[in-house]
């Protein structure tokens, strides 16, 4: 099968929420092959602990380039510990000029409480505006459902697992098997 007529993989829809002194990463459990699911509880939200630094990592895209994403972030956060901003950066300037790093196809939301990032291919560490990131295929679904409740008096878990049922309504490559990890700032 040529690579143009591989339907690809779809399938995550990870969000992260800070309020009140929380954050909170949740991420849905479904794996599509074009039209098919063929996985429903993938866990796409983790733990790290490098260095003895808590860490919360969810990733979207290839499980593969995640994992190699992921490994290397711990690698980073081991040579700077306890700075998870200085550390994202390095991961994502090796990731824009490393020739085989450019290849992943994967993005990264990750806390360690205090900072909320989003790390991609192109270079980019985002800290998202009002403390709301949201990536995948139902990732703009549930950023807008979690950015219209930030203000209400829900606490950040209520926001991220009603922002992701909310997407899982609305996308078909969401489910609502969630993966969700806290940590406190």
């Amino acid at each position: 099968m040529a690579d143009s007529d591989f339907p690809g993989w779809h399938g995550t829809t990870i969000i992260g929420v800070k309020k009140g002194g929380h954050v909170v990463i949740a991420g849905d459990g479904q794996v599509s092959l074009g039209q098919t699911v063929i996985k429903g509880t993938a866990r796409k939200v983790r733990r790290l602990s490098p260095g003895g630094f808590e860490v919360v990592a969810g990733f979207a895209g290839s499980t593969a380039d995640a994992f190699t994403l992921l490994e290397r972030l711990e690698a980073k956060l081991e040579a700077t510990p306890g700075q998870l901003a200085r550390a994202s950066v390095e991961l994502a300037k090796d990731w824009r000029t490393d020739k085989y790093l450019q290849k992943l196809e994967a993005m990264l939301i990750v806390t360690d409480g205090k900072d909320l990032l989003v790390i991609t291919g192109a270079g980019d560490v985002l800290e998202p505006e009002h403390n709301v990131a949201a990536i995948g295929s139902g990732g703009n679904f549930a950023l807008a459902a979690a950015r219209a409740m930030m203000d209400s008096d829900k606490t950040a878990e209520e926001v991220a697992r009603e922002a992701m049922a909310i997407a899982a309504d609305i996308c078909v490559y969401t489910n609502g098997k969630l993966t969700v990890e806290t940590i406190s700032g």
